[in-house]
Parts: structure tokens; C-alpha cells; sequence
């Protein structure tokens, strides 16, 4: 079995930072992407950043300048750094993976969520 799991939200003033990870585990034969997708209260799903092996991140128009994505392949961990963060940035943001392992691959394989509040 293979899981993602986040970690590092909070509750923030408007200008904060944070930092969230998210660690893949289980038996992984590779990765073949990792992302950012969050949902704000009334809101869809939106994609934050992805990053894949040999790319360029991508980022949301509304992120772009103040997130920064970044994985370490070692610790099979990605990262998304959060600055300058605003109000509309609350959201349960949500890790997700392309992820093959030993026994098949995953094509989508969520996390369970942390929570990012800014205050303003």
C-alpha cells in the first residue's frame, strides 16, 4: 500500500508564511508526479502547483511569486512554500501523486487534507 500524508497548516496572519509537506510511504517504485490542490470554503477544487521529475513547476495564476514548490526525491517528499500569504489563500489544502509501486500504479492518490487559515 502506498499513502500520502500532509502536514503543516495553520492559522496565519494576511503577510504569514507556511510551509506544508507531504511524505509519500509504502512500497514505491517510482513517482511520476506530485501537486497542491486545495478547496476554499464555497469553492471547487483547484490546483495549486505540480512539479514532475524533469519539468518545470507549474503554478496557479493566483500562487504564482508567492508559492514555491519543491520535492526531495530521497525523503520522497514534496513541499509547498507559502509567503505573503491573503485571506483567499484558506483552504484544506490536499496532497496528490502518480505513484507506481511494486503491485501497480496509482494514477491518482489523494492525501487527507490540512487546514490553512488566513486571518486578515
Amino acid at each position: 500500500q502506498v499513502q500520502l500524508v500532509e502536514s503543516g497548516g495553520g492559522l496565519v496572519h494576511t503577510g504569514g508564511s507556511l510551509r506544508l509537506s507531504c511524505a509519500a510511504s509504502g512500497s514505491i517504485s517510482s513517482i511520476h508526479r506530485l501537486g497542491w490542490y486545495r478547496r476554499a470554503p464555497g469553492k471547487q477544487r483547484e490546483l495549486v502547483a505540480e512539479i514532475t521529475s524533469g519539468s518545470n513547476p507549474n503554478y496557479a495564476d493566483s500562487v504564482k511569486g508567492r508559492f514555491t514548490i519543491s520535492r526531495d526525491n530521497a525523503k520522497k517528499t514534496v513541499y509547498l512554500q507559502m509567503n505573503n500569504l491573503k485571506p483567499e489563500d484558506t483552504a484544506v489544502y490536499y496532497c496528490n501523486g502518480d505513484i507506481s509501486t511494486p503491485y501497480g500504479r496509482y494514477s491518482i492518490l489523494w492525501g487527507q487534507g490540512t487546514q490553512v487559515t488566513v486571518s486578515s
